[in-house]
């Protein structure tokens, strides 16, 4: 009979991992695990990742969830590999072929395709996905052989690079880097571009490379968080205001720094700014967010007054271990 499982203690944890996730989890198994290994109270994650796509995944805890949502509305960037005269019932290689066509491609028709898919368009989210319907997944009702009534989404591809490829097994294929606005779905614009070529298509590989300011460069994989010391994986941590860049920035004396904590508005010679990051001076500490009208600061997401002592602890703390030899 096996022994229980020893319960981890959590404890209030403070920031933003930047996981690279791996293929075959889902999002949310990825941020359990790295909530686990770094035995945090309260986590989230800023946009599901396919349990068959790989990259960039910000995963915040404690304060940063309070963010995590200006994140979720940030452009990725994506790689992405498709066969090229298969269609799947999922647009992966996950799904059964419903249809197969000779592949005859061109440079120019790849160029032509490149310039019909950037810019705004419209996209149809397809059945195999999370997305939502009556409280019940897309994919739900797809694996239970029922189609259902989606409506169209607004997306913007902003950048399309597209190259003729061919897979391992000599299969005909393309590559592309696709930048795109949120709740663009790469499988279904693999399948369009596939459709665009006379061809149709699959995804077959799917990796995130940008999301916002982040990149997979900064990312770390849990393999790696695996192998640290408890304090080492708290110092991957990135503070919470990196979910903030872009922000206008604001810093309070003490005296207003506490007023503006309990959700007072304060008064100042500022510009008016959407969007601002405030911080007191003294220690220096991030408070929240908010917006200015009129010379006025208006609270928006305050962190409280706890979270803020918890961050600048945690913050010094990872200092020393950086600064350890």
């Amino acid at each position: 009979m096996n022994a229980p499982r020893a319960r981890v203690a959590r404890r209030p944890v403070h920031g933003v991992l930047l996981l690279d996730k791996p293929i075959g989890l889902s999002s949310n198994q990825a941020l359990q695990k790295a909530k686990w290994l770094l035995r945090a109270e309260k986590a989230g994650h800023t946009g599901t990742l396919d349990p068959l796509a790989t990259g960039v995944l910000p995963l915040c805890f404690g304060a940063a969830t309070k963010f995590s949502q200006m994140h979720l509305d940030a452009d990725k960037t994506y790689e992405a590999t498709a066969r090229l005269g298969l269609k799947t019932s999922t647009g992966d290689a996950e799904g059964e072929v419903i249809a197969e066509r000779a592949v005859q491609v061109s440079q120019a028709q790849l160029a032509d395709v490149v310039r019909r898919f950037i810019g705004p368009m419209e996209q149809m989210p397809p059945m195999h996905s999370a997305l939502k319907k009556d409280g019940k997944a897309l994919y739900e009702y797809a694996r239970a052989g029922v189609e259902v009534e989606r409506t169209a989404r607004n997306v913007t591809i902003y950048e399309l690079n597209v190259t003729l490829a061919q897979l391992e097994s000599a299969q005909p294929a393309i590559t592309f880097v696709a930048k795109c606005s949120k709740g663009t779905y790469i499988r279904t614009l693999g399948e369009d571009i596939g459709e665009a070529l006379g061809c149709g298509a699959h995804l077959t590989a799917l990796r995130r490379i940008k999301t916002g300011g982040f990149g997979a460069s900064q990312c770390i994989t849990l393999e790696a968080l695996e192998a640290m010391s408890d304090e080492e994986r708290l110092a991957c941590l990135l503070p919470v205001d990196a979910l903030l860049e872009g922000h206008a920035t604001v810093t309070l004396d003490s005296d207003n720094s506490a007023r503006f904590l309990s959700g007072m508005r304060r008064r100042g010679s500022w510009a008016d700014a959407n969007e601002v990051a405030v911080y007191a001076n003294s220690p220096k500490a991030l408070l929240g967010t908010a917006h200015i009208k009129a010379g006025e600061l208006i609270p928006g997401r305050l962190l409280s007054p706890i979270e803020v002592s918890q961050s600048q602890v945690q913050q010094e703390l990872n200092k020393l271990v950086e600064s350890e030899p």
